[in-house]
């Protein structure tokens, strides 16, 4: 079914991009690769400070069971570091390509959002919920996920994380505003 789902998928962003959704003013070089949308997500990056430390161990063996290929950035122990020296390493293995989607999880969120998103092809959203998580994946093709660890119970991180990594981007419309959003990187 997933396979069915994939290409069903895939065909129609190929739709969107045929009729013009996709700006053509976008240089190649820039485009997003289709292959990424995909919501069969094997590789993720995963990322905390020591206020996330906890959820990060929780999510980081709850999604090795499920089948994902992690890669920890740290921190390694609930000892005070600086958030953004471990969102920064989450966002660069996304944005190269080594890693499919990334996780930084900090005391609220919001300082790990603001210091992804300064990383060139990342689009961190800090969700809350699941509606935040679907809206992030579906509408955005949110790449990072910012969470507030010690605000959600371990079953509400674990369901939350499970739904992000599972929701694939929706394309459609929606891709003339990614257009937008690459465009404004390349200009700022």
């Amino acid at each position: 079914m997933t396979d069915i789902n994939t290409d069903i998928n895939k065909v129609k962003i190929i739709q969107n991009v045929v009729s013009g959704l996709y700006s053509s003013t976008i240089p190649q070089k820039q485009l997003i690769n289709l292959d990424k949308v995909s919501s069969k997500v094997r590789y993720v990056a995963i990322g905390s400070d020591h206020g996330g430390y906890e959820a990060k161990e929780i999510l980081k063996h709850f999604l090795r069971n499920i089948g994902y290929r992690i890669t920890d950035v740290g921190t390694y122990s609930k000892e005070s570091v600086d958030y953004p020296d471990f969102a920064v390493k989450v966002a660069k293995k996304v944005a190269s390509g080594e890693c499919e989607r990334g996780i930084m999880i900090d005391g609220a969120g919001i300082g790990s959002s603001m210091t992804c998103n300064k990383v060139k092809g990342i689009r961190a959203a800090l969700c809350y919920n699941i509606k935040t998580i679907v809206n992030s994946r579906e509408h955005n093709n949110a790449n990072v996920l910012t969470l507030g660890g010690p605000l959600h119970t371990p079953d509400e991180l674990r369901e939350m994380v499970k739904v992000w990594l599972e929701t694939p981007f929706a394309g459609g419309r929606h891709w003339r505003r990614i257009n937008k959003i690459i465009a404004l990187e390349r200009n700022y």
